[in-house]
């Protein structure tokens, strides 16, 4: 597993080494027009015919927002769909569309999910096409721009992987000496008046704080999105991308820890162990019991509030970005490459060491995009904290 780490983060690097050489920072993607930016979001709840039988329907509606970028030489798009996942079907799909249609290079196209626990992950050609739409939408809102940076600091993620003391072995939990990367980073763009168009903020933690309710959800990151958007009237968009959650939780995130025990104890009565096992969602709770209604209720406040934390950081942000630029380059790298895979042989989760065996190779896509003086990392998995951490380190840029 480490030699597995090691050659992919070596690839990465490499990737972020020659995609944008230094010594050709003048001339790739650069164009002599000023930079246009245009924004959109369109709605992607699904309709209530499209939720599962144990749906207790929709806390929140769902989106997918796009940022289309043009500087007179290439173009661009920054899109992000609030779902679990954007599988390969969907991005090859989305891609190709938004090539053919609007002349944006795959290269140059960024499709992110939000990773959501709480939507209803959804397939096909409609899917692709409402997505598509946005990014169409926004290159119809293409306007003189100019784009800033800036980064800033949360600290509503926490480390998950701990030691219980009790029996020695890995558990799911707040590990508040763990390694944690609570930045924000945030690429705004405006109006040459300084009018918002759209954000595009990147933090790393998991959107689980409503995966209980069994209701349509975008979680921290819908909420954080639609904080910053209500604070402008809705006259900007707010793009979320994830950082390296793949091993940050929300740091307050009791009522799931009381909903498991309170499941645990239920399932134990009837004979049934699920400690290790747990349904999905929020499955065989007693919704009627009054301290699960407390608990789900707290739950969907702690999504409101952590989505108001984290949206606030983000107008922080914001609103100390001094420098912008309005002649920019724009370019995009992709390429995929193939891990040593392996197969579990054993269930389980928390408490339990996972056993494996060699199996077929994994391929991984990874991406840059240069947007001016920033550059954007992109990876289809779901990266821990540490190799980000590394690949910040060690990045020429």
């Amino acid at each position: 597993m480490t030699h597995y780490r090691t050659t992919c983060l070596a690839i990465l690097l490499a990737i972020v080494s020659v995609g944008v050489p230094r010594d050709a920072a003048a001339q790739v993607g650069r164009g002599t027009a000023p930079l246009r930016v245009g924004a959109a979001k369109i709605d992607v709840t699904p309709s209530q015919g499209e939720l599962p039988k144990n749906s207790y329907g929709i806390l929140d509606r769902l989106y997918a927002r796009a940022i289309v970028l043009e500087n007179g030489a290439t173009s661009a798009a920054l899109i992000t769909v609030d779902d679990g996942i954007v599988t390969d079907q969907t991005w090859q799909a989305v891609t190709q569309q938004v090539q053919n249609e609007l002349g944006i290079a795959p290269t140059n196209v960024l499709v992110t999910a939000t990773h959501t626990h709480s939507a209803v992950r959804q397939r096909g050609p409609e899917y692709a096409r409402r997505i598509v739409e946005s990014v169409r939408l926004a290159k119809q809102n293409l306007a003189p721009a100019r784009v800033g940076y800036g980064t800033g600091v949360s600290y509503i993620n926490v480390n998950r992987q701990i030691v219980d003391p009790k029996t020695g072995r890995w558990w799911e939990g707040a590990n508040y000496e763990g390694p944690s990367d609570k930045t924000v980073a945030v690429l705004m763009f405006e109006s040459l008046d300084g009018a918002p168009i759209a954000v595009y903020f990147n933090y790393a933690v998991h959107a689980v704080i409503a995966g209980q309710l069994d209701q349509v959800s975008g979680d921290i990151p819908g909420a954080a999105s639609r904080y910053v958007e209500d604070s402008f009237d809705d006259r900007i968009v707010a793009v979320w991308s994830s950082g390296a959650a793949g091993d940050q939780n929300p740091i307050y995130f009791q009522q799931t820890h009381d909903l498991r025990e309170i499941r645990i104890k239920d399932y134990a009565k009837r004979g049934i162990d699920i400690s290790n096992a747990m349904p999905p969602g929020g499955e065989g709770l007693d919704r009627s019991n009054p301290t699960v209604a407390r608990l789900m209720n707290q739950q969907r406040q702690m999504v409101a509030s952590m989505g108001q934390f984290l949206g606030e950081e983000v107008l922080h942000v914001m609103r100390g970005i001094e420098r912008t630029e309005t002649v920019v380059p724009l370019h995009g790298s992709q390429t995929t490459i193939r891990c040593p895979g392996r197969e579990r042989t054993n269930e389980g989760r928390a408490g339990f060491a996972g056993t494996y065996k060699d199996a077929d190779p994994v391929e991984i896509r990874l991406g840059l995009l240069r947007v001016g003086d920033v550059l954007i990392g992109a990876v289809n998995a779901e990266v821990f904290t540490l190799i980000a951490q590394r690949l910040k380190r060690e990045s020429p840029y």
